[in-house]
């Protein structure tokens, strides 16, 4: 029998073969793991067994997963979700973090890349609190990115981002303290369908660092991880 302190998964899939798969990897990550096939019972389940954090497929019969997402939400539920999406494109991703998901993971996927995610997010996770995706405005000290008006400042003073150094400053900010590869960035930032390479997210970092006044030997917000990627180091608090 697992031990109680185990956080628990619930995951959500109409797939049989998918849960069957991934429910002994996930437990074997150290997870107790609950199962369920569709949204109305993923709903019971979750107002029953109060899990740490839920996998919640978005094309299922009954309730697909937004809406599960979104009943949760509306009810002051923000217990840690990570969608599963088959749409890889920018606006689909920008919508399921409005929509008040914690991460998402476009299918077909490798499992231990879902048990990274679901290791990340229960570490930035806070029960009872929103999540950083809840806000409007990222804030770390003097820096303050507002979502909305996609605006960012410095000691008051508006910075000049272009839309794609923009988006990857609110991306880092969104997932702090958490090693973010480069091709996880094209993916999330970029999406595929460009036909860009690597380079492309270091010429952006070297535009955030510069009007960041952020120094890579010494750095207070993006740190490069040689080999594996960037993390935003700087602690990241939401508000409205």
């Amino acid at each position: 029998m697992p031990p109680k302190d185990q956080p628990r998964i619930l995951l959500v899939d109409d797939e049989p073969d998918l849960l069957a798969e991934l429910k002994p990897l996930v437990e074997r990550a150290g997870f107790r793991v609950l199962t369920v096939r569709d949204g109305e019972e993923a709903l019971h389940r979750i107002a029953e067994e109060r899990p740490d954090l839920v996998v919640l497929d978005v094309l299922m019969p009954r309730l697909d997963g937004r809406e599960v997402l979104r009943r949760l939400r509306q009810i002051g539920d923000w217990t840690p979700v990570i969608l599963l999406t088959r749409v890889g494109t920018p606006a689909e991703r920008a919508l399921t973090l409005q929509e008040g998901a914690d991460d998402y993971l476009n299918k077909p996927f490798e499992p231990m890349e879902l048990i990274a995610r679901i290791q990340a997010v229960l570490r930035r996770a806070r029960r009872g609190q929103l999540p950083l995706t809840a806000f409007r405005h990222l804030v770390c000290g003097e820096l303050v990115l507002d979502r909305q008006t996609r605006q960012a400042r410095l000691a008051g003073r508006e910075l000049l981002l272009t839309p794609r150094a923009f988006a990857l400053l609110e991306f880092l900010m969104l997932h702090p303290g958490e090693v973010i590869s480069r091709e996880r960035l094209l993916e999330e930032v970029w999406g595929w369908a460009c036909a860009v390479g690597p380079r492309a997210v270091d010429i952006r970092v070297a535009e955030l660092r510069k009007v960041l006044e952020d120094e890579p030997n010494a750095p207070r917000y993006i740190e490069t991880v040689v080999g594996q990627g960037y993390r935003f180091i700087g602690e990241v608090e939401g508000k409205p």
